[in-house]
């Protein structure tokens, strides 16, 4: 799969605005370190990393259209554009670049949304987009110092995060992010 890097380095730089090409950038090498750090396949991790976000730029009809190639889309993520782009990048890294990991492509497909029972390469490319080196918003921080300590306590500071923010905003929430926060919070016996 690393033999390609360049191959997908390429259709990145061509399907995505310049800051979201050095955000996915930025991703993969937080992916390919928190990696190492809980032994996991680095490149596998990578290469999730890169490739996350490659429908985010892309027009929302094409993004709607590779999102429900998926049957298991909940209703709350069809009704909002925003989210589009995880499900539609795991398809589209599915059916056009022929990666046919199943858990490579569930790490892209819940990266922005989280859900329970992730598996160890989905926690670390959810945690990756939250910590990549360009990010700058408050607590940011207390993100990568848990990611590296324990990447439970990350996400538990992640989807904290994200549900304060939806909740402020008055957003409707999607059932997996509040299933992943209640996972994660067992740990801590919150």
């Amino acid at each position: 799969m690393i033999e390609r890097k360049e191959e997908f380095i390429g259709i990145m730089r061509e399907k995505l605005q310049e800051k979201r090409f050095n955000h996915s950038l930025n991703v993969a090498e937080a992916a390919r370190a928190l990696a190492e750090r809980y032994d996991e396949d680095e490149e596998r991790a990578y290469i999730c990393g890169l490739l996350h976000d490659i429908e985010k730029n892309s027009p929302e009809e094409e993004q709607k259209e590779y999102m429900l190639r998926f049957s298991d889309i909940p209703e709350v993520v069809v009704k909002t554009p925003k989210l589009w782009h995880a499900a539609a990048g795991a398809a589209f890294v599915r059916d056009e670049l022929k990666i046919n990991d199943p858990e490579m492509i569930s790490a892209i497909k819940y990266h922005t949304t989280a859900k329970a029972g992730m598996t160890m390469l989905e926690k670390i490319i959810y945690i990756a987009d939250f910590i990549s080196d360009e990010r700058d918003y408050p607590g940011v921080d207390e993100v990568r110092e848990a990611a590296f300590d324990d990447i439970n306590k990350a996400i538990l500071i992640g989807t904290r995060f994200t549900l304060e923010d939806l909740l402020r905003q008055g957003r409707v929430i999607n059932q997996d992010t509040i299933d992943a926060y209640n996972e994660v919070c067992k740990y801590f016996n919150y």
